[in-house]
């Protein structure tokens, strides 16, 4: 068991983020193990962000993310509660981050309490019909318990596809869900930090394209000349 020493204290603030007192207490809980003490340091940080859940976060910034050749684009409101953080380096990151995970995934909701209803519901809808037209061909009709499991683990597929939080962060080595990068980055910054809203663009979406049949225009123009 190593004696924990200023240096060692120093190491681990700068590692974690953590006070001075939170890297003491952690590095003599652990013996002097670094690594053990920023797990510590992670999950007390990960509790205090819970507690943190309810708290208001009315600071932040509205980013604007455009895609290179300016056919898709984003706009998100994220949330904290100081504007010294909103200026944080590490805040900043994740803004980054949640725009290009937005203009990649292409999420509906920001997370699950978002969703409607009548959206659950359709969904529900939706893979039951699937359940069904699967029995049909397969000439057997699977029982009522298995199909609303099934519907069940479907419609869990698809809030973690169609919610934000949920998703798999596009640059996480981790698998670590947005959610968890947010809750992470409130554990080291120490202030509740929330997206709010968002709205993603993408060039045409929504359009009926005209199509245009090049041959019939040419036969037209030569006709009339």
């Amino acid at each position: 068991m190593a004696e924990v020493n200023a240096q060692m204290v120093k190491s681990l603030r700068e590692r974690t983020g953590a006070g001075m007192m939170d890297c003491k207490k952690a590095l003599d809980e652990t013996g002097g193990n670094e690594e053990q003490a920023i797990e510590v340091i992670q999950k007390k940080g990960l509790a205090k962000a819970a507690k943190r859940a309810g708290a208001i976060a009315t600071e932040g910034v509205i980013h604007a993310y455009i895609h290179p050749g300016s056919r898709l684009g984003v706009l998100v409101e994220i949330n904290c509660q100081t504007d010294f953080v909103a200026r944080n380096d590490d805040f900043k990151a994740f803004v980054e981050l949640v725009g290009l995970q937005i203009a990649s995934m292409s999420p509906q909701h920001v997370r699950r309490e978002d969703v409607p209803e009548a959206a659950l519901a359709h969904q529900r809808d939706l893979f039951r019909a699937q359940i069904d037209e699967e029995d049909v061909q397969k000439g057997k009709k699977r029982p009522a318990e298995a199909a609303a499991k099934i519907v069940d683990g479907k419609l869990a597929k698809w809030l973690t596809e169609a919610c934000l939080v949920d998703q798999p962060s596009v640059q996480s080595d981790e698998g670590k869900t947005v959610g968890q990068l947010s809750d992470e980055l409130s554990a080291k910054i120490g202030e509740k930090i929330a997206v709010r809203r968002f709205v993603r663009f993408e060039l045409g979406e929504g359009l009926e394209k005209k199509k245009v049949d090049l041959a019939a225009d040419v036969a037209q123009a030569l006709a009339g000349s």
